[in-house]
């Protein structure tokens, strides 16, 4: 399989996801990505530093699509409204990718040194976020305690929604072994944003 095969990328992502599950994280490496998804190891370096951007492949698109919803938000909405608009947008690309999601929480919850990464990227998405304020007019420090706030709305509803959607698999679990299960779905992200951000604004 030649590395001018359309969804190369596509194909290493889902390959590494599947050994990061069967293997483990610290045993699965660049190669053993790159054979498992029928390209050459030269083709994963091409499009991933490292095995561990494979698992932060979408924070570009997610920072990208929170600002460019924080910037459409109407005029009138306070500072840390707008940043949530875009915070809901960018949530709305992991309802989209709920099972990839779910699997990539927990492989980041079993390392550290991914946890660290995950905390990098949440830094750089609070800093997309502080710069589409700012483009919207938004002085500080306003535009900071906006989007720092906004950025950990996402960071506990996200938590949140990886728990429930765990709930829901060990439900799922006990109803194929016929024991009784609550058949209320899962909240969704844009929910627990709702439920969270509510929850923040009952400090104040």
């Amino acid at each position: 399989m030649g590395r001018w095969e359309p969804d190369a990328r596509g194909r290493m992502i889902r390959a590494a996801m599947d050994l990061f599950a069967e293997r483990g994280f610290e045993q699965t490496t660049a190669g053993d990505i790159a054979e498992s998804a029928g390209v050459t190891e030269r083709t994963f370096f091409r499009h991933f530093a490292d095995k561990r951007e494979v698992l932060f492949d979408g924070s570009a698109t997610l920072e990208r699509t929170t600002h460019d919803a924080i910037l459409a938000a109407p005029d009138e909405m306070s500072p840390l409204e707008a940043a949530l608009t875009g915070i809901v947008a960018g949530g709305g690309l992991l309802e989209q990718r709920r099972e990839h999601a779910v699997r990539r929480s927990r492989i980041v919850a079993a390392h550290p040194s991914l946890q660290e990464r995950e905390l990098l990227k949440l830094a750089a998405m609070t800093e997309s976020t502080a710069k589409a304020l700012h483009e919207r007019g938004v002085a500080e420090p306003a535009a900071s305690l906006a989007a720092h706030s906004a950025v950990t709305v996402f960071h506990v509803a996200f938590a949140r929604w990886i728990a429930a959607q765990d709930d829901d698999a060990a439900q799922s679990d006990d109803a194929a072994h016929g024991e009784e299960r609550d058949t209320e779905a899962p909240p969704s992200f844009v929910d627990c944003v709702a439920d969270t951000a509510a929850a923040l604004r009952a400090l104040t």
